[in-house]
C-alpha cells in the first residue's frame, strides 16, 4: 500500500488539519494509500527529548528523527505544513503549558551551572528555532505560484495600498562591520573534520566547536558582526527615525537565526531605551530580565521588583521621548521591540511594502517607516522594492508577472545551518577555524560582545540546485537569474562552482544570469511589471525572502503556493506555504470560533504528493486522486470558497467542506476510473444534495468562544469536536 506522511505541526495549521485530514484519508484510502501523521509540533518536540521524566502515556517518539532518515529514503513521501520555529519566549511558554498538563519537565535554565542545567539547556536546544527545517530539507526548494492561483489573483486582484513620490520609507542597514562585510569563505579540499575556537589576548584558547565534519568540495564560511559598530549604527537610525518623523522598526529573523538575531534584537531593545539600561540594567539582569527576549519579558517580570513601578515607568518615558515605534498591535500596546518573535523579516517587509510603504503606529494609523535590517547581506533587495515602487507606483497582480524561486537549501545549506556554530564572544581576541593537520584555515580578530558565525554549504546540494535551476528553466521556457553578489565571499565561491557545473547541464538556448541580489531584485521588478516571470535561483535565506515578498505582492499571500522538494536521494517533501499569519488566527478561533487559516497550500502539497506517488510506485488511482484534487481545486478558487473575513461566511472548516464536495463531483464524474466513480458518486450526491444544511451547521458556531484544550498541545477530542462542528458532514464523509 502506497504511503504519505502527514504532519501534525503547530496552531493554526495544526487546527485546519483536525478538519481537513480526515477527509484526506477517506478520499485516499480507496485509491490504496494509506495517510499516517507524524508528531512535529513544538510541544511534540519538547516532550520527545525527556523521556525519562515522563509517564508511558505522556511519551512520544521522537518523529522529528524518524522523518530525518525517512528523507533519506528514495521512497519518502511527507507532507510538511508550517511549525513553530520557536523564540525563547515560545519556547518558555510552551514548556509552561506542557508542565501545567501534568508533563514533568525541567524549567528552561536562564544559567546553567550545574551538569543537570546544562543537559537540559543542551536538549531544549534542539528544538529552538529552525529545528524541523534543516533535518528535513535533504533536497532543494522549487517553489512557484500554481496556475490556478495566479489566474485567481489576477482575475480578483487583492488590495495593494498606494505608493507615493513622496514615500519617507526606507531600509537602514549596516554596509560596514557586519556579516556582509567581514565574511571569508574557502572550499574545502579533502575529507576533515575542522575545529572552531577562540584565541584571547592573554593566549588562552577555548574550544568553541570541538568538530565540525566536512566533505571535499564543501563551502565553509566565517564572519561576524561587530558589537560597538551595530549600536552606533542603532543609535544613529533610532535618531533618523526621529528626525524625519516616521515610524521605527526592527526586521529580524529571531525564530531561524535563533542564536545571532536574539542577540541581535536585544542590542536594538538596549539602544531604543539607553537611558533605562544605563540606570536598571544591573537590576533587570540580576532579575533575570533579559533584552533578548523583548519588552514583553520584560515587562512580565517587572512586578516581582522592588522599583519595579519605576522601571515600567522609565521604558514608558523612553517610549515617548524616542521616535514613533512601529506597533504588532497598538490596541494593545505591543510594539515592534516586544517578542522578538513578532516581527519577521520575510514577512513584515513584504506586508510593510504591499500597503504602501506603512507600518501600524500607537495612534493606530499607518505611516512612513524606517525598516532597520542591521546586516546588509540581503537588505538591498527590500530597498530596491522600495524605490521601485516610490519611483513607479504600487505593483498590479491583475497585470504582473511571477517570481518562481528555485533555492539551495538541502543538507542545512549556509545561514540556515549556522546555529551550532554561532556564539557570542566573551573576551577580546581572535576566532579561528583549524583543520585535522593543525592549520588555520581561516580567522578573524574580534572583540567582547561580537556574535561571530561559521556557515557550510556542501558540494551536493549546490550541484543539484544548479541541475534544478537548468530544469525548471527548461521546462517553463523562462530567464534564470542566480542572486549572487560576486562581491560577497560565499558568493563568490558559488560562482566559481556554477561556472564549473552549469556546462554539464546543455543550457543552449536558455537564459541562465548571474546578478547580485539588488540588480536581480531590479531586473526581476522590470519584468514583473511587462508582465513576464523571471526565476529566482538563490541561496536559502534569500530563498525564504523570496518566497514570501513576491508571492505577497504578487498573490495576497505565501500560504498559495506550491513547494516541492525533490529530495535528493529519490523521495518527496512537499510543504505548504508559510505560517506567520498563524498565531492570530488561533486567537480569533479561540474568541469566537472563526478559523481563517487557508489550506490552499496543503490542497495544493497533496496534489504534488498523490502524482509523485502515481509517479514513483506506478499508483494509477493515486494519479486520478491528483488530477481530480487539482480541478477541484481550481473550481474552489473561481466559486471563492475560500475563507471569509468576517463572521458569518465560510472559515477554513467551510472550505474544508467545499473542497470535498468538488473533489468528489471530479471523482465521480473522472473517466479513467469508472469503479472510482462510482465509489464516489454517492458521496458527491449526498453532499450536493446537503450543502445548505451543511454551511449553516457549520456558520451556527461562531460568535462564541471556543475551548481547545491548549494553544501549543491543544486536546485531541477538544480540538476535533471544535474543528468537525457539523453532523450531517461528518455522516455523509463516513459513509465513505
Amino acid at each position: 500500500m502506497s504511503k504519505i506522511i502527514y504532519t501534525h505541526t503547530d496552531e493554526a495549521p495544526l487546527l485546519a488539519t483536525y478538519s481537513f485530514l480526515p477527509i484526506v484519508s477517506a478520499y485516499a484510502a480507496k485509491a490504496g494509500v494509506d495517510v499516517e501523521t507524524r508528531d512535529i509540533s513544538l510541544a511534540g518536540r519538547i516532550i520527545a527529548q525527556f523521556p525519562e521524566r515522563l509517564t508511558d502515556e505522556q511519551r512520544q517518539a521522537d518523529a522529528l528523527a524518524e522523518l530525518g532518515e525517512m528523507a533519506h529514503d528514495p521512497s519518502a513521501n511527507i507532507i510538511k505544513l508550517p511549525n513553530v520555529s520557536a523564540s525563547l519566549p515560545q519556547l518558555k511558554a510552551a514548556i509552561a503549558e506542557l508542565q501545567s498538563l501534568g508533563y514533568d519537565l525541567p524549567a528552561y535554565p536562564e544559567n546553567v551551572v550545574t551538569d543537570a542545567e546544562k543537559d537540559a539547556r543542551e536538549r531544549y536546544g534542539r528544538v529552538m528555532g529552525s529545528a524541523v527545517n534543516p533535518v528535513l530539507r535533504q533536497g532543494n526548494s522549487d517553489r512557484r505560484a500554481p496556475a490556478s492561483v495566479k489566474n485567481y489573483a489576477k482575475a480578483h486582484p487583492h488590495r495593494m495600498g498606494a505608493w507615493t513620490p513622496e514615500s519617507k520609507t526606507n531600509v537602514a542597514t549596516m554596509g560596514h562591520d557586519d556579516f556582509f562585510s567581514n565574511e571569508k569563505s574557502v572550499v574545502i579540499e579533502a575529507d576533515d573534520t575542522l575545529r572552531i575556537e577562540h584565541v584571547a589576548a592573554d593566549g588562552t584558547v577555548t574550544v568553541l566547536k570541538e568538530s565540525l565534519p566536512v566533505l571535499a568540495g564543501e563551502v565553509v564560511d566565517g564572519t561576524f558582526l561587530d558589537a560597538a559598530a551595530l549600536d552606533a549604527f542603532l543609535a544613529e537610525s533610532i535618531e533618523r527615525a526621529k528626525a524625519e518623523g516616521i515610524l521605527f522598526s526592527v526586521h529580524l529573523k529571531a525564530t531561524m537565526m535563533k542564536v545571532s538575531d536574539p542577540i541581535i534584537f536585544g542590542h536594538v531593545v538596549k539602544a531604543f531605551f539607553k537611558p533605562v539600561f544605563e540606570k536598571y540594567g544591573q537590576d533587570l539582569a540580576a532579575a533575570g530580565l533579559s533584552a533578548n527576549d523583548g519588552l514583553g519579558g520584560i515587562f512580565a517580570g517587572l512586578a516581582a521588583l522592588p522599583n519595579g513601578a519605576e522601571i515600567r515607568a522609565a521604558f514608558d518615558a523612553a517610549l515617548a521621548d524616542g521616535p514613533k515605534m512601529a506597533m504588532v498591535n497598538s490596541d494593545k500596546g505591543i510594539t515592534n521591540l516586544h517578542v522578538p518573535s513578532d516581527v519577521i523579516v520575510d514577512a513584515s517587509m513584504p506586508a510593510m511594502i504591499r500597503i504602501g510603504g506603512h507600518m501600524w503606529g500607537p495612534d493606530g494609523e499607518e505611516a512612513d517607516t524606517l525598516a532597520v535590517i542591521p546586516d546588509s547581506s540581503y537588505a538591498g533587495i527590500y530597498q530596491t522594492v522600495i524605490d521601485d515602487c516610490r519611483a513607479n507606483g504600487a505593483l498590479d497582480p491583475a497585470t504582473m508577472g511571477s517570481v518562481p524561486n528555485v533555492g539551495l537549501m538541502a543538507q542545512a545549506a549556509e545561514e540556515y545551518g549556522s546555529h551550532d556554530k554561532t556564539f557570542e564572544i566573551a573576551a577580546d581576541g581572535t576566532v579561528r577555524i583549524v583543520n585535522g593537520a593543525g592549520d588555520v584555515v581561516m580567522e578573524h580578530t574580534v572583540r567582547t560582545g561580537d556574535v561571530w558565525r561559521a556557515c557550510q554549504t556542501k558540494d551536493a546540494p549546490i550541484r543539484d540546485w544548479i541541475k534544478l535551476a537548468v530544469t525548471r528553466a527548461r521546462a517553463s521556457a523562462t530567464p534564470a537569474v542566480f542572486w549572487l553578489n560576486s562581491r560577497r565571499a560565499h558568493d563568490a565561491n558559488l560562482i566559481k562552482k556554477l561556472e564549473q557545473y552549469l556546462p554539464e547541464h546543455g543550457t543552449e538556448g536558455l537564459d541562465i544570469l548571474v546578478m547580485d541580489p539588488a540588480e536581480a531584485t531590479a531586473y526581476s521588478l522590470e519584468r514583473i511589471r511587462k508582465g513576464l516571470d523571471t526565476i529566482s535561483v538563490t541561496g536559502n535565506v534569500l530563498r525564504d525572502y523570496n518566497t514570501d515578498l513576491f508571492p505577497i505582492l504578487e498573490v495576497g499571500t505565501s500560504a498559495k503556493m506550491l513547494s516541492i522538494v525533490p529530495l535528493m536521494n529519490g523521495g518527496g517533501l512537499f510543504e505548504t506555504g508559510a505560517g506567520g499569519s498563524a498565531p492570530k488566527h488561533v486567537q480569533q478561533l479561540v474568541e469566537e470560533d472563526y478559523l481563517r487559516w487557508d489550506s490552499l497550500g496543503e490542497f495544493f502539497a497533496l496534489a504534488a504528493s498523490f502524482e509523485h506517488l502515481a509517479t514513483t510506485e506506478g499508483n494509477a488511482r493515486a494519479q486520478v486522486l491528483a488530477d481530480t484534487l487539482d480541478r477541484a481545486t481550481g473550481t474552489f478558487l473561481n466559486e471563492d470558497r475560500s475563507p471569509g473575513r468576517r463572521l458569518g461566511t465560510i472559515d477554513n472548516r467551510g472550505s474544508h467542506f467545499y473542497l470535498a464536495l468538488y473533489w468528489a463531483q471530479e471523482l465521480a464524474t473522472q473517466s479513467d476510473d469508472a469503479e472510482l466513480a462510482a465509489t464516489f458518486k454517492p458521496l458527491a450526491e449526498a453532499l450536493a444534495a446537503s450543502e445548505q444544511a451543511i454551511v449553516e451547521e457549520l456558520k451556527a458556531v461562531q460568535g462564541k468562544p471556543a475551548d481547545i484544550g491548549g494553544y501549543y498541545r491543544p486536546d485531541a477530542a477538544k480540538a476535533t469536536a471544535v474543528m468537525r462542528p457539523s453532523k450531517t458532514f461528518n455522516e455523509a464523509l463516513a459513509s465513505l
